[in-house]
């Protein structure tokens, strides 16, 4: 089922490799000018094209577009009907489908599920560009364009939606995303690996409905469908967990020979140890073979306890080195969904970062605005993956645990490239980083330790003794990097993951020594132990060790310098008491958020489970679990976010009664003891007698108004 890693500069059967298109061809005008009468693969996509690595769908046109195939793009188009569908004409091997960079209901939407204006990835910043569920609807217009065309879904909507998952915007669970769109396969994770193969292999003559044996996709099957020499382990309930892997005795006795060969006349046997290698060969060929069975969506999507035991198994099955296959029913049929694909070695990274991109958005935008590109344009993405595994984000459910860093002369060789072919460059490089700014290079010590690991994180609740923290590979390419002709700054604008910054003191003053304009962002989330404890992320007392370091480094260099800290309000496990202590921090610390971020359920996070399920994934499951507290009353979720904006004097009224209903009412005042004054500015406080707080407001032309409020306790005997 699993074969070797295709090398992903293989060409396919039959195709030969052709000159890189100055942009890949969004209209006939421009396949014409390339000399093609149809396009091998069309990807369809709900970003703007920005030819550009950072962009998901440059990065996999230009990689099949080293395949030798013919690659066109359509961006964004009217999905009301499947006119705009039909204008590349009908690919000659499938369409590609993604919603874009995001999810397109975390697009379109805020946390509190109101619809948004604008969006970063649409030229002129112009919301309203995409649908809801992007994927489905883009692919079902494929099908009406040409009935029977073969279809690929992929991207993080596709992936983060692979099996059944909570849907925050419809408050349900809802199903695979291979259900809604009928596509043929689905690629999860970073798929180049999947995608150069599934490619090969279409150009061969193979469907795509049969490809079956690839690492990182899933596909739909007969209920009950198993593969030969294949076993399903059943985990379709917490009581019964399945099989536990058999377990091999070290000191058993083996025959070096066949029994034929030892004689009658003798007893002995000759015995010998299993080494630790052999025990792991054994329990991982048993593995290639097994399927989970985790499940139905039927159960699921009405029991949370199943659900968060699904959730469970799906992350516990992450690590591509010992991650089995996965099975769920839905309706009369099978969801199947492979192992997570292979990491891609250093130099297959530089391959794909090496394409020949135009590092400009498609000349058909003109001159417009367009926010994403603006963001990232000088920024350059030297890894991915994140082994931190933060329960609130998605990245290690799609990018993976393990680190996949670029190479030091790819990373400089794309500072040249920006250096001389992006227009507007003025020598500042605004960000060397990825989905953190520090992972560069880390990983496992041991290879087989890391192929075997199950662990959800590296560093919670503490830093693996088997990871190496050593950042001199991410200092050496800081210091190469400033000695580049023409670049006079260089700026990390990705987060810094301070709990491993701190491991590596020479890390943290050649960052605030040289590589902060002003401000540095960095996320401690939250200072209190209930909430950390469900976000996975340390406590708040590593955060201060790094920001001591920090500030210390910026005054040896001269610099004033601040961190930006962020934080989550209404997370999963997060009491009011646990706000307020984080308010009283932030007044403490004199830090006053500008921004604040309250919990989004995305799918298939750990913390969603949470929110959706009130149980706790972290650990194993049963009927008695513990259970979380969740904030989903839309009150308490405004107060919680008031807590971390409690400077705001809009806020005040509303923390007001929130900290009287605590009984903290000695928190309000006018002293900077208080955390907010008794009085909205304009106010004069009068006196307070019988719980009963009397206020005058001086209003325009001498008028008077007075206000009463009252107590919560004693509202229901005085109306």
């Amino acid at each position: 089922m699993n074969p070797a890693p295709t090398a992903i500069s293989t060409l396919p059967t039959g195709v030969f490799p052709r000159k890189p298109a100055p942009f890949l061809p969004m209209s006939r005008a421009e396949m014409d000018a390339l000399g093609w009468d149809e396009c091998d693969i069309i990807l369809v996509t709900g970003d703007a094209y920005i030819d550009h690595p950072s962009f998901g769908m440059a990065l996999i046109g230009r990689l099949l577009e080293a395949q030798g195939l013919r690659v066109g793009i359509i961006c964004q188009p009217d999905w009301l009907s499947a006119d705009e569908f039909k204008t590349l004409g009908k690919p000659r091997l499938f369409f590609g489908v993604t919603a874009g960079n995001m999810d397109s209901m975390i697009n379109r939407y805020t946390a509190d599920k109101k619809p948004r204006s604008d969006d970063a990835y649409t030229a002129g910043g112009m919301g309203g560009k995409r649908p809801d569920r992007a994927v489905t609807v883009y692919s079902q217009r494929c099908r009406e364009a040409y009935p029977g065309v073969q279809i690929m879904i992929g991207g993080i909507e596709a992936s983060l939606r692979r099996i059944a998952q909570y849907d925050y915007w419809s408050d349900k669970v809802r199903q695979s995303a291979l259900i809604y769109s009928k596509a043929d396969i689905l690629l999860f994770g970073n798929a180049e690996r999947a995608l150069v193969e599934v490619a090969q292999r279409a150009a061969a003559g193979e469907k795509l409905k049969d490809m079956r044996d690839i690492r990182g996709t899933a596909f739909m099957s007969p209920q009950g469908w198993l593969p030969e020499g294949w076993v399903e382990l059943d985990s379709t309930t917490v009581d019964t967990p399945g099989r536990v892997d058999k377990y091999i005795n070290p000191y058993e006795m083996l025959p070096e020979k066949s029994e034929k060969d030892i004689t009658s006349a003798s007893d002995t046997k000759a015995i010998r140890l299993i080494s630790k290698a052999e025990r792991i060969a054994a329990r991982q060929a048993d593995r290639r073979h097994t399927v989970i069975r985790i499940p139905a969506y039927e159960a699921v999507a009405f029991d949370p306890v199943l659900y968060a035991h699904a959730s469970r198994t799906l992350h516990l099955e992450s690590n591509p080195g010992n991650a089995r296959a996965m099975v769920q029913q839905h309706g009369s049929r099978d969801v199947w969904i492979n192992p997570p694909p292979i990491p891609l070695a250093t130099h297959e990274m530089d391959y794909i970062f090496g394409q020949h991109y135009a590092r400009n958005p498609h000349p058909s935008y003109g001159k417009a605005h367009i926010p994403a590109w603006e963001m990232i344009r000088f920024s350059i993405n030297i890894m991915r993956g994140c082994f931190g595994g933060c329960t609130f984000c998605s990245i290690t459910e799609h990018e993976g645990r393990i680190i996949q860093s670029r190479s030091e002369e790819s990373i400089l060789q794309e500072i040249v490239d920006i250096r001389d072919k992006t227009k507007g460059f003025t020598g500042h490089i605004s960000d060397l980083g990825g989905p953190t700014a520090n992972m560069y290079r880390l990983s496992c010590k041991d290879p087989k330790i890391e192929s075997s690991c199950r662990r959800l994180s590296c560093v919670y609740p503490g830093i693996c003794e088997n990871l190496n923290t050593d950042h001199a590979p991410l200092i050496q390419l800081y210091k190469k990097a400033r000695k580049i002709d023409g670049v006079k700054r260089i700026t990390i604008g990705s987060g810094v993951r301070y709990d491993i910054a701190v491991e590596s003191p020479e890390y943290v003053k050649e960052l605030a020594t040289h590589h902060v304009s002003g401000y540095l962002k960095i996320a401690p989330e939250h200072t209190e132990e209930g909430p950390l404890s469900k976000m996975m992320k340390p406590g708040i007392g590593t955060f201060e060790r790094f920001r001591e370091m920090f500030d210390y480094y910026s005054e040896q260099a001269g610099k004033k310098q601040s961190l930006i800290p962020y934080f989550i309000a209404a997370h999963p496990g997060t009491s009011d008491e646990d706000m307020l202590n984080l308010a009283l921090w932030l007044k403490k610390n004199n830090f006053q958020p500008d921004q604040v971020q309250a919990f989004t359920p995305t799918p298939m996070a750990m913390a969603t489970t949470m929110w959706h399920t009130r149980r706790n994934p972290l650990r194993k499951l049963a009927r008695s679990s513990e259970k979380v507290d969740v904030i989903r009353d839309g009150h308490r979720r405004k107060v919680h976010k008031a807590f971390l904006r409690y400077h705001d004097s809009d806020n005040w009224p509303i923390l007001r009664e929130a900290l009287i209903a605590m009984g903290r009412s000695e928190l309000i005042g006018n002293t900077p003891r208080h955390l907010i004054p008794a009085q909205q500015p304009g106010e004069k406080f009068v006196h307070e007698k019988n719980n009963v707080v009397v206020r005058r407001t001086d209003k325009p032309k001498g008028k008077k108004t007075f206000g009463r409020s009252r107590d919560a306790a004693a509202q229901g005997s005085k109306k």
